[in-house]
């Protein structure tokens, strides 16, 4: 499926998919719902979802309700939250990284570019550590 969306292209065929999830109804089964997370080239996250006439993917048919498709942008944190919900920590860590059990962390938000997000999430697919922990260390490095 592809969407144009804001100016910005959604191509379920041009990008990767990292991860995908169903709630194991059969496909007969109105309220079917299957979802799968692709990453663009370009390292921004979206969702593309199907279901049944009974799911949130439904769509208005002539006279009734029928089964639908949708593609959704995520934001880097709403990527994460959906794999958490729907991943286990193998799938996850695999997409975003190594995750770092340390309690002398705090949690900050800062808005970076999406090419310094890509190559932070591929330096920290090869290095096997935690983006966090590589920003720490460029960080500190510079004090």
């Amino acid at each position: 499926m592809k969407k144009i969306i804001n100016g910005k292209v959604y191509d379920t065929e041009t990008a990767q998919e990292v991860g995908a999830w169903d709630n194991n109804l059969s496909y007969r089964d109105v309220c079917w719902c299957s979802e799968t997370l692709y990453r663009k080239k370009t390292g921004e996250y979206f969702l593309h979802g199907k279901g049944g006439p009974a799911s949130r993917y439904a769509a208005v048919g002539t006279n009734s309700w029928v089964s639908g498709e949708r593609i959704m942008p995520l934001t880097y944190k709403e990527a994460t939250e959906w794999a958490e919900k729907h991943l286990d920590g193998e799938e996850y860590e695999q997409i975003f990284g190594k995750v770092a059990e340390d309690e002398t962390r705090k949690t900050a938000a800062y808005s970076l570019s999406v090419t310094a997000i890509e190559v932070l999430r591929r330096m920290a697919q090869a290095q096997g550590r935690p983006a966090s922990e590589i920003l720490d260390e460029l960080i500190l490095a510079n004090k």
